[in-house]
C-alpha cells in the first residue's frame, strides 16, 4: 500500500451516503405510493433492467418474493407469459432502452400494466408507460455532470436498490405482514 495515499475510505462513505439522502430527498413519496398499488393490485410483476440496472431489478424481484408477491425477471426461464392483470416493472436510468421499449409494447399489447423508474423522464415518457417514477440518482447519461461522488452510473443503481427496498415496506405494511414474514419465504435450498 501507498503510505503516501490520501484516500480516506470514511470521508467517501459519508459522501456517497449525503450523495443518496440528496436522491431521496428530490423523491416525491406519492411516487412510491403508486408503485406500491400497482404491485399490490398486479396478479404477477415482471421485472427487466439493462446491465447493473437489471441486477438492481433482480434483487428487488426477489424481495418482491419474500413479500409475497408473485414476481419473476425476464429472461429466466421459469418467467411466465405476461398478460392482463400482470405488471412489467422496468428501470431505465437514462430515459430510454430500444429493449424496455420493446418490452413495453409486448406487455401493453398483452393487456399488462407498466411502469418505468427512470432519472430522465421526459426521455422515458416517449415510451409506452403507464406510470413513471422518477428517480433522481446521476446515470451513465449524466456522467459530464458527475453530481455524485460515485462512478458513472452506481448513484442511480444504488439508489434504486434503496428505493426497491423501501417499497418492500410499504408492501408489508399494505398486506399487514412483518418483517419476519419474508424469512419463512427466503430459500431452504442451500
Amino acid at each position: 500500500m501507498n503510505p503516501e495515499s490520501h484516500f480516506d475510505l470514511h470521508a467517501l462513505g459519508r459522501r456517497a451516503c449525503l450523495d443518496l439522502e440528496n436522491v431521496f430527498d428530490q423523491v416525491d413519496p406519492g411516487q412510491l405510493e403508486v408503485l406500491a398499488q400497482e404491485i399490490v393490485a398486479a396478479r404477477r410483476i415482471v421485472c427487466y433492467g439493462a446491465g447493473r440496472e437489471g441486477l438492481m431489478m433482480q434483487a428487488i424481484a426477489m424481495r418482491l418474493m419474500h413479500a409475497g408477491f408473485q414476481s419473476y425477471v425476464v429472461g429466466e426461464m421459469v418467467t411466465p407469459r405476461i398478460g392482463r392483470g400482470d405488471l412489467f416493472l422496468a428501470s431505465a436510468g437514462p430515459g430510454h432502452f430500444p429493449t424496455i421499449e420493446t418490452l413495453l409494447k409486448v406487455a401493453r399489447e398483452a393487456g399488462g400494466r407498466t411502469v418505468v423508474v427512470t432519472a430522465q423522464p421526459a426521455q422515458a415518457s416517449e415510451m409506452p408507460v403507464d406510470s413513471l417514477i422518477y428517480l433522481p440518482g446521476q446515470t451513465m447519461a449524466d456522467v459530464a455532470a458527475e453530481s455524485s461522488i460515485l462512478t458513472m452510473g452506481t448513484h442511480y443503481e444504488t439508489a434504486l436498490l434503496l428505493f426497491g427496498d423501501f417499497l418492500v415496506l410499504r408492501l408489508l405494511e399494505l398486506t399487514n405482514q412483518k418483517r419476519e414474514d419474508m424469512y419463512t419465504r427466503y430459500t431452504n435450498m442451500k
